[in-house]
């Protein structure tokens, strides 16, 4: 019986996987729509980490939480802080000289990587179904994005190789601090990530102030609520579930942003999306049902205790 409180940690960290993934998979859109309207990627990155940075400073004040940190966690949460910062430069600079479908499939790679390295890393053994999953989720992605191979500048793989590896690097962070209280976890990680994303803003040119939301308030308030949600549930999920199982969860991203996309967008959708997301869909199933048995006594471990 004293496994089945853990099974129930790992399934709800699955969970907000999942509904993290579908917050971000609303942001993708809603940032597209934003962009139509002006108001570029690094402006939105900033904003949505200083309201981030604000609304932990409230709940804070609310709830009379510390922000202290335990010294044998701080090395672990500097990580998560910087990592959190740089895959997403990476991954948005990428675009400038790759196709997006093309960085997609890039940067969806780090699931893989988690669980190549897993065991390394980490006390979890090397599972080759899990492997076999991780691939399984890979392949559904980039048939769902149906990348194109056109125009593949060198810094564009570089850069989008990169950020599936500080992808992978920052979930493996995000589990090691584990035991770092949430409030804390999110002001100081917050806090590297501001002058990173005030950095790329300024090279970048593009700074507007707040007002400028008002150009599509619906679009900007769904790209930072998408984002407030996505990484609420990613830090909480990371505290739950290993990184391999988090990170296979996360391959329902893109799946969430084409049918956003379709269903507000009117874009179209392909036989080969429909069965690139139904692969993902299976493989996301396929690795619930795999933790719950790794966690499940055998009846010789029952009768043993």
């Amino acid at each position: 019986m004293p496994d089945a409180p853990i099974d129930a940690t790992r399934q709800q960290g699955i969970a907000l996987a999942l509904a993290s993934a579908a917050a971000f998979g609303s942001n993708i859109v809603a940032a597209r729509l934003a962009g139509q309207a002006g108001l570029n990627g690094p402006l939105l990155v900033f904003y949505r980490v200083f309201v981030m940075l604000a609304l932990v400073g409230l709940a804070a004040w609310l709830l009379r939480a510390s922000f202290a940190v335990q010294p044998g966690q701080r090395r672990a949460l500097f990580a998560f802080g910087l990592t959190s910062a740089l895959v997403g430069s990476a991954y948005l600079s990428s675009v400038a000289f790759l196709p997006v479908t093309v960085a997609v499939v890039i940067f969806y790679t780090f699931p893989v990587l988690i669980v190549l390295t897993e065991p390394l890393l980490t006390s979890a053994r090397f599972s080759l179904d899990r492997l076999a999953v991780a691939f399984l989720a890979f392949l559904g992605v980039a048939m769902v994005v149906g990348p194109d191979l056109h125009g593949l500048d060198p810094r564009g793989l570089a850069l989008a190789l990169a950020a599936s590896v500080l992808a992978a690097s920052q979930f493996f962070a995000g589990a090691a601090c584990a035991q770092t209280p949430l409030v804390p976890k999110l002001f100081w990680s917050h806090l590297l990530i501001l002058p990173v994303t005030a950095a790329i803003l300024f090279l970048a040119g593009g700074f507007l102030p707040p007002s400028a939301l008002a150009l599509a308030p619906i679009a900007a308030a769904i790209t930072i609520g998408g984002y407030l949600v996505g990484f609420l549930f990613q830090v909480m999920a990371l505290a739950r579930v290993a990184p391999g199982p988090a990170a296979l969860a996360f391959c329902a991203e893109p799946v969430f942003a084409v049918a956003i996309a379709a269903f507000f967008l009117g874009e179209r959708v392909g036989v080969l999306q429909y069965a690139g997301g139904a692969l993902v869909v299976g493989a996301i199933i396929t690795n619930v049902i795999l933790e719950q048995k790794r966690v499940r006594p055998t009846p010789a471990t029952s009768l043993g205790s």
